[in-house]
Protein backbone atom coordinates (compact mmCIF):
# COMPACT_ATOMS: atom_id res chain seq x y z
CA UNK A 1 0.00 0.00 0.00
CA UNK A 2 1.33 3.41 -1.12
CA UNK A 3 1.98 5.42 1.98
CA UNK A 4 -0.25 8.82 2.22
CA UNK A 5 1.32 12.18 2.38
CA UNK A 6 0.29 12.30 5.95
CA UNK A 7 3.06 9.45 6.61
CA UNK A 8 5.47 10.77 4.67
CA UNK A 9 5.80 14.17 6.42
CA UNK A 10 5.57 12.44 9.90
CA UNK A 11 8.58 9.80 9.16
CA UNK A 12 10.44 12.89 7.43
CA UNK A 13 9.83 14.78 10.82
CA UNK A 14 10.92 11.54 12.91
CA UNK A 15 13.72 11.83 10.97
CA UNK A 16 14.96 14.94 11.88
CA UNK A 17 14.85 15.15 15.33
CA UNK A 18 18.25 15.27 17.14
CA UNK A 19 20.41 12.40 17.81
CA UNK A 20 18.13 10.39 15.03
CA UNK A 21 19.66 7.37 13.71
CA UNK A 22 18.36 4.74 11.54
CA UNK A 23 18.64 2.09 14.06
CA UNK A 24 16.51 4.42 16.37
CA UNK A 25 14.07 5.24 13.34
CA UNK A 26 13.36 1.56 12.50
CA UNK A 27 12.68 0.84 16.54
CA UNK A 28 10.08 3.83 16.55
CA UNK A 29 8.39 2.63 13.39
CA UNK A 30 8.33 -1.33 14.53
CA UNK A 31 4.82 -2.37 15.10
CA UNK A 32 3.68 1.11 15.19
CA UNK A 33 2.02 4.13 12.63
CA UNK A 34 3.97 7.14 11.87
CA UNK A 35 1.44 8.70 14.13
CA UNK A 36 2.28 6.83 17.16
CA UNK A 37 5.93 6.69 16.92
CA UNK A 38 6.08 10.03 16.52
CA UNK A 39 3.97 10.48 20.09
CA UNK A 40 6.28 8.11 21.33
CA UNK A 41 9.23 10.12 20.15
CA UNK A 42 7.92 13.52 21.11
CA UNK A 43 6.95 12.28 24.75
CA UNK A 44 3.06 12.38 24.03
CA UNK A 45 2.76 8.77 25.04
CA UNK A 46 5.26 7.08 27.92
CA UNK A 47 7.70 4.40 26.43
CA UNK A 48 6.96 0.94 25.89
CA UNK A 49 8.65 -1.93 26.78
CA UNK A 50 9.32 -2.69 22.82
CA UNK A 51 11.00 0.28 22.28
CA UNK A 52 14.94 0.16 22.64
CA UNK A 53 16.49 0.01 26.14
CA UNK A 54 18.94 3.03 24.93
CA UNK A 55 15.76 5.19 24.37
CA UNK A 56 13.90 4.15 27.62
CA UNK A 57 16.93 4.20 29.78
CA UNK A 58 18.65 7.71 28.10
CA UNK A 59 16.76 10.42 30.14
CA UNK A 60 19.04 12.99 27.62
CA UNK A 61 17.53 11.16 24.45
CA UNK A 62 14.17 11.72 25.30
CA UNK A 63 14.19 15.76 26.39
CA UNK A 64 15.95 15.98 23.19
CA UNK A 65 13.47 14.42 21.24
CA UNK A 66 11.03 16.37 23.11
CA UNK A 67 12.65 19.84 22.34
CA UNK A 68 12.81 18.57 18.64
CA UNK A 69 9.22 18.04 18.63
CA UNK A 70 8.62 21.40 19.75
CA UNK A 71 10.13 22.66 16.27
CA UNK A 72 9.80 19.93 14.11
CA UNK A 73 6.33 18.94 13.49
CA UNK A 74 4.97 16.99 9.92
CA UNK A 75 3.98 20.15 8.27
CA UNK A 76 6.87 21.88 9.23
CA UNK A 77 8.85 19.80 7.12
CA UNK A 78 6.31 18.97 4.69
CA UNK A 79 6.65 23.19 4.25
CA UNK A 80 10.94 22.99 4.19
CA UNK A 81 10.99 19.64 1.65
CA UNK A 82 8.74 20.96 -0.55
CA UNK A 83 10.29 24.55 -0.38
CA UNK A 84 13.59 22.74 -1.62
CA UNK A 85 11.91 20.55 -3.91
CA UNK A 86 12.78 17.64 -2.20
CA UNK A 87 10.47 14.38 -2.42
CA UNK A 88 10.00 11.79 0.67
CA UNK A 89 9.73 8.52 -0.25
CA UNK A 90 8.66 5.42 1.75
CA UNK A 91 9.71 1.80 1.51
CA UNK A 92 5.79 1.49 0.72
CA UNK A 93 6.05 3.79 -1.88
CA UNK A 94 6.13 2.18 -5.48
CA UNK A 95 8.78 3.68 -6.72
CA UNK A 96 11.21 3.49 -3.26
CA UNK A 97 14.27 1.93 -5.50
CA UNK A 98 14.49 -2.28 -5.19
CA UNK A 99 17.69 -3.21 -4.34
CA UNK A 100 16.77 -1.66 -0.84
CA UNK A 101 14.09 -3.01 -0.15
CA UNK A 102 15.51 -6.51 0.92
CA UNK A 103 18.52 -4.93 2.60
CA UNK A 104 19.43 -6.24 6.31
CA UNK A 105 19.37 -2.02 7.33
CA UNK A 106 17.40 -0.88 4.77
CA UNK A 107 16.59 3.05 5.00
CA UNK A 108 13.53 3.85 6.60
CA UNK A 109 13.20 6.94 4.02
CA UNK A 110 14.68 8.24 1.63
CA UNK A 111 14.73 12.35 0.51
CA UNK A 112 15.52 12.89 -3.30
CA UNK A 113 16.09 15.48 -5.15
CA UNK A 114 15.71 14.77 -9.26
CA UNK A 115 14.40 11.19 -10.29
CA UNK A 116 14.56 7.46 -9.28
CA UNK A 117 13.73 6.73 -12.34
CA UNK A 118 17.97 7.09 -12.74
CA UNK A 119 18.78 3.66 -10.89
CA UNK A 120 16.60 1.88 -13.73
CA UNK A 121 19.76 1.47 -15.88
CA UNK A 122 22.71 -0.68 -14.93
CA UNK A 123 24.59 0.96 -12.46
CA UNK A 124 28.83 1.28 -11.29
CA UNK A 125 29.22 2.58 -7.88
CA UNK A 126 32.79 4.76 -8.06
CA UNK A 127 34.57 5.66 -4.78
CA UNK A 128 38.28 6.86 -3.65
CA UNK A 129 39.97 8.70 -1.97
CA UNK A 130 39.23 12.51 -1.21
CA UNK A 131 42.99 13.14 -1.73
CA UNK A 132 44.02 11.16 -4.95
CA UNK A 133 46.62 11.83 -7.38
CA UNK A 134 46.57 13.41 -10.92
CA UNK A 135 46.64 9.80 -12.03
CA UNK A 136 43.99 8.95 -9.74
CA UNK A 137 41.31 11.49 -10.38
CA UNK A 138 41.79 11.36 -14.32
CA UNK A 139 41.29 7.87 -14.40
CA UNK A 140 37.91 8.38 -11.82
CA UNK A 141 37.04 11.22 -14.99
CA UNK A 142 37.46 8.34 -17.38
CA UNK A 143 35.77 5.57 -15.98
CA UNK A 144 32.81 7.78 -15.35
CA UNK A 145 32.85 9.55 -18.83
CA UNK A 146 33.26 5.69 -20.52
CA UNK A 147 30.63 4.15 -18.29
CA UNK A 148 28.37 6.87 -18.93
CA UNK A 149 28.87 6.81 -22.68
CA UNK A 150 27.53 3.08 -22.55
CA UNK A 151 23.96 4.06 -20.65
CA UNK A 152 25.55 3.29 -17.17
CA UNK A 153 24.81 4.97 -14.07
CA UNK A 154 27.38 6.31 -11.90
CA UNK A 155 26.71 6.71 -8.12
CA UNK A 156 28.93 8.14 -6.17
CA UNK A 157 29.28 10.31 -2.56
CA UNK A 158 29.49 13.53 -4.75
CA UNK A 159 32.79 13.77 -2.19
CA UNK A 160 35.73 15.89 -3.25
CA UNK A 161 38.42 13.89 -5.16
CA UNK A 162 37.37 10.35 -7.04
CA UNK A 163 34.03 11.20 -6.15
CA UNK A 164 33.51 14.27 -7.84
CA UNK A 165 35.49 13.55 -10.99
CA UNK A 166 33.24 10.58 -11.83
CA UNK A 167 30.46 12.39 -11.83
CA UNK A 168 31.95 15.33 -13.88
CA UNK A 169 33.19 12.92 -16.24
CA UNK A 170 29.95 11.52 -16.20
CA UNK A 171 28.32 14.35 -16.50
CA UNK A 172 29.93 15.11 -19.46
CA UNK A 173 27.99 12.88 -21.49
CA UNK A 174 24.78 13.88 -23.12
CA UNK A 175 21.73 12.02 -21.56
CA UNK A 176 23.96 10.64 -18.60
CA UNK A 177 21.74 10.34 -15.32
CA UNK A 178 23.85 10.14 -12.53
CA UNK A 179 22.94 9.02 -9.03
CA UNK A 180 24.69 11.20 -5.63
CA UNK A 181 24.26 9.57 -2.21
CA UNK A 182 24.78 12.08 0.59
CA UNK A 183 25.16 11.95 4.44
CA UNK A 184 23.14 15.68 4.82
CA UNK A 185 20.14 17.16 3.98
CA UNK A 186 19.76 17.82 0.06
CA UNK A 187 18.80 21.87 1.35
CA UNK A 188 22.73 22.40 1.54
CA UNK A 189 25.63 21.25 -0.74
CA UNK A 190 27.98 19.54 0.81
CA UNK A 191 31.21 20.54 0.04
CA UNK A 192 30.02 23.73 -1.02
CA UNK A 193 32.49 23.36 -3.72
CA UNK A 194 30.36 21.04 -5.68
CA UNK A 195 27.36 22.98 -5.37
CA UNK A 196 27.50 23.10 -9.42
CA UNK A 197 27.64 19.35 -9.42
CA UNK A 198 24.27 18.76 -6.45
CA UNK A 199 22.39 21.20 -8.88
CA UNK A 200 23.80 19.07 -12.05
CA UNK A 201 23.12 15.84 -10.81
CA UNK A 202 19.71 16.78 -9.36
CA UNK A 203 18.22 18.12 -12.72
CA UNK A 204 19.81 15.13 -14.70
CA UNK A 205 19.84 12.38 -12.40
CA UNK A 206 18.96 12.35 -8.48
CA UNK A 207 20.78 12.85 -4.99
CA UNK A 208 19.71 10.98 -2.59
CA UNK A 209 19.96 10.87 1.36
CA UNK A 210 18.01 9.21 4.06
CA UNK A 211 18.53 13.11 6.30
CA UNK A 212 16.12 15.52 5.83
CA UNK A 213 16.63 19.10 5.12
CA UNK A 214 18.35 21.13 7.78
CA UNK A 215 20.62 18.28 8.93
CA UNK A 216 24.85 18.67 8.65
CA UNK A 217 26.95 16.32 7.66
CA UNK A 218 28.29 14.59 10.89
CA UNK A 219 30.94 12.32 10.50
CA UNK A 220 28.84 9.02 11.98
CA UNK A 221 26.59 9.46 8.96
CA UNK A 222 29.19 9.01 6.44
CA UNK A 223 29.27 5.45 7.01
CA UNK A 224 25.68 5.24 7.00
CA UNK A 225 25.61 6.46 4.01
CA UNK A 226 27.77 4.47 2.05
CA UNK A 227 25.90 0.81 2.86
CA UNK A 228 23.10 2.97 0.76
CA UNK A 229 25.90 3.84 -2.25
CA UNK A 230 27.02 0.09 -1.87
CA UNK A 231 23.36 -1.37 -2.01
CA UNK A 232 22.05 0.55 -5.12
CA UNK A 233 25.21 -0.75 -7.03
CA UNK A 234 25.32 -3.45 -8.75
CA UNK A 235 29.01 -3.39 -8.77
CA UNK A 236 31.75 -1.10 -6.87
CA UNK A 237 34.93 -0.02 -8.13
CA UNK A 238 37.09 1.93 -5.52
CA UNK A 239 40.14 4.17 -7.74
CA UNK A 240 42.75 5.04 -4.97
CA UNK A 241 42.50 4.50 -1.58
CA UNK A 242 45.01 5.49 1.53
CA UNK A 243 44.61 2.19 4.09
CA UNK A 244 41.43 3.17 5.74
CA UNK A 245 38.78 5.35 4.52
CA UNK A 246 35.12 5.63 3.72
CA UNK A 247 36.00 3.58 0.35
CA UNK A 248 37.02 0.86 1.90
CA UNK A 249 33.70 0.81 4.33
CA UNK A 250 31.76 1.37 1.25
CA UNK A 251 33.65 -1.54 -1.01
CA UNK A 252 33.04 -4.10 2.64
CA UNK A 253 29.42 -2.82 2.40
CA UNK A 254 29.08 -4.45 -1.12
CA UNK A 255 31.21 -7.40 -0.49
CA UNK A 256 28.61 -7.90 2.90
CA UNK A 257 25.82 -7.70 0.15
CA UNK A 258 27.54 -10.18 -2.33
CA UNK A 259 28.24 -7.13 -4.86
CA UNK A 260 31.22 -7.67 -6.91
CA UNK A 261 34.23 -5.25 -6.33
CA UNK A 262 36.85 -3.86 -8.16
CA UNK A 263 39.85 -1.95 -7.30
CA UNK A 264 42.02 -0.21 -9.57
CA UNK A 265 45.93 -1.07 -9.15
CA UNK A 266 48.60 0.94 -7.95
CA UNK A 267 52.06 1.72 -7.24
CA UNK A 268 53.13 -0.21 -3.78
CA UNK A 269 55.22 3.29 -3.22
CA UNK A 270 51.69 5.35 -3.84
CA UNK A 271 49.97 5.54 0.07
CA UNK A 272 47.46 6.39 -2.07
CA UNK A 273 47.21 3.30 -3.51
CA UNK A 274 47.65 1.21 -0.35
CA UNK A 275 43.60 0.94 0.12
CA UNK A 276 43.13 -0.74 -2.96
CA UNK A 277 46.42 -2.87 -3.27
CA UNK A 278 45.15 -4.05 -0.29
CA UNK A 279 42.05 -5.07 -1.65
CA UNK A 280 43.74 -6.68 -4.39
CA UNK A 281 45.27 -8.71 -2.36
CA UNK A 282 41.91 -9.83 -0.11
CA UNK A 283 40.23 -11.39 -3.41
CA UNK A 284 38.92 -7.91 -4.96
CA UNK A 285 39.17 -7.94 -8.97
CA UNK A 286 41.80 -5.49 -10.99
CA UNK A 287 40.11 -2.47 -12.92
CA UNK A 288 42.98 -1.62 -15.37
CA UNK A 289 39.72 0.05 -18.17
CA UNK A 290 36.11 0.92 -17.81
CA UNK A 291 36.00 -2.25 -20.29
CA UNK A 292 36.74 -4.81 -17.50
CA UNK A 293 33.31 -3.21 -15.75
CA UNK A 294 31.80 -3.24 -18.72
CA UNK A 295 32.72 -6.68 -19.20
CA UNK A 296 31.80 -7.70 -16.20
CA UNK A 297 28.03 -6.19 -16.79
CA UNK A 298 27.92 -7.90 -19.67
CA UNK A 299 28.11 -4.88 -21.88
CA UNK A 300 31.37 -4.99 -23.55
CA UNK A 301 30.73 -2.35 -26.46
CA UNK A 302 34.86 -2.50 -27.27
CA UNK A 303 34.06 -3.43 -31.17
CA UNK A 304 31.27 -0.58 -31.56
CA UNK A 305 33.11 2.08 -29.87
CA UNK A 306 35.23 4.98 -31.75
CA UNK A 307 38.68 6.25 -30.96
CA UNK A 308 38.63 9.42 -29.47
CA UNK A 309 41.12 11.85 -31.54
CA UNK A 310 43.67 13.70 -29.84
CA UNK A 311 45.10 16.38 -30.69
CA UNK A 312 48.36 16.43 -28.85
CA UNK A 313 51.40 15.65 -31.45
CA UNK A 314 52.63 12.64 -30.50
CA UNK A 315 56.03 12.52 -28.59
CA UNK A 316 59.10 10.53 -30.15
CA UNK A 317 62.85 9.77 -29.09
CA UNK A 318 63.62 10.72 -25.76
CA UNK A 319 60.43 13.01 -25.50
CA UNK A 320 58.33 9.10 -25.89
CA UNK A 321 60.94 7.70 -23.32
CA UNK A 322 60.35 10.02 -20.55
CA UNK A 323 56.46 9.93 -20.92
CA UNK A 324 56.69 5.76 -20.15
CA UNK A 325 58.73 6.57 -17.30
CA UNK A 326 56.06 9.24 -16.03
CA UNK A 327 53.31 6.87 -16.52
CA UNK A 328 54.83 4.10 -15.04
CA UNK A 329 55.34 6.67 -12.13
CA UNK A 330 55.79 10.36 -11.03
CA UNK A 331 59.18 11.54 -12.23
CA UNK A 332 61.42 15.03 -11.04
CA UNK A 333 64.09 16.00 -13.38
CA UNK A 334 66.31 14.53 -11.30
CA UNK A 335 64.83 11.02 -11.69
CA UNK A 336 64.10 11.34 -15.18
CA UNK A 337 68.08 12.36 -15.53
CA UNK A 338 69.06 9.23 -13.93
CA UNK A 339 66.72 6.78 -15.74
CA UNK A 340 67.14 7.93 -18.98
CA UNK A 341 70.99 8.87 -18.19
CA UNK A 342 70.70 12.33 -19.15
CA UNK A 343 72.18 15.61 -17.70
CA UNK A 344 70.11 17.85 -15.77
CA UNK A 345 69.28 20.39 -18.59
CA UNK A 346 68.47 17.64 -21.01
CA UNK A 347 66.36 16.26 -18.70
CA UNK A 348 64.58 19.45 -17.83
CA UNK A 349 63.99 20.80 -21.64
CA UNK A 350 62.56 16.88 -22.08
CA UNK A 351 60.10 17.21 -19.48
CA UNK A 352 59.02 21.02 -20.45
CA UNK A 353 59.02 19.95 -24.25
CA UNK A 354 56.21 17.50 -22.93
CA UNK A 355 54.31 19.90 -20.46
CA UNK A 356 54.01 22.40 -23.33
CA UNK A 357 52.08 19.94 -25.46
CA UNK A 358 49.77 18.38 -22.55
CA UNK A 359 51.04 15.16 -21.38
CA UNK A 360 52.73 15.95 -18.88
CA UNK A 361 51.56 18.30 -15.69
CA UNK A 362 53.86 19.23 -12.90
CA UNK A 363 52.97 19.41 -9.36
CA UNK A 364 55.29 20.06 -6.42
CA UNK A 365 58.46 19.58 -8.66
CA UNK A 366 56.68 15.84 -9.89
CA UNK A 367 55.47 14.74 -13.31
CA UNK A 368 52.85 12.89 -14.00
CA UNK A 369 50.65 12.20 -17.46
CA UNK A 370 47.85 14.26 -18.62
CA UNK A 371 45.28 12.94 -20.41
CA UNK A 372 42.00 13.53 -22.92
CA UNK A 373 40.27 13.71 -19.19
CA UNK A 374 42.11 16.07 -17.14
CA UNK A 375 39.65 19.03 -17.39
CA UNK A 376 37.41 17.17 -15.39
CA UNK A 377 39.63 17.76 -12.47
Amino acid sequence: MTSTAHERATIAALAGFADMTTARLRSLRSGRTADEAYALAAGMVEPTAALSHEFRRSPRLQDRWRRSAASITPSSMAARCGDSGIEVVLPDDPHFPTPLHGDPRRPEVLFVRGSLDSLDARRVGIVGTRNPTRRGAQTAARFGHELAAAGVCIVSGLALGVDGAAHRGALAVEGARPVAVVANGLDQPYPRRHADLWAEIAERGALLSEWPPGVIPEPYRFPQRNRILAALSELVVVIESRERGGSLITAHEAAERGIDVFAVPGSIDQRSSAGTNALLEVGAAPASSSDTLLVALGLDHRRARRTAFDSRPRPHGVEADALERCTIRPQSVESLSMELSLDLAGAAMTLARLERSGWVAESGGWFEPVDEYARFV
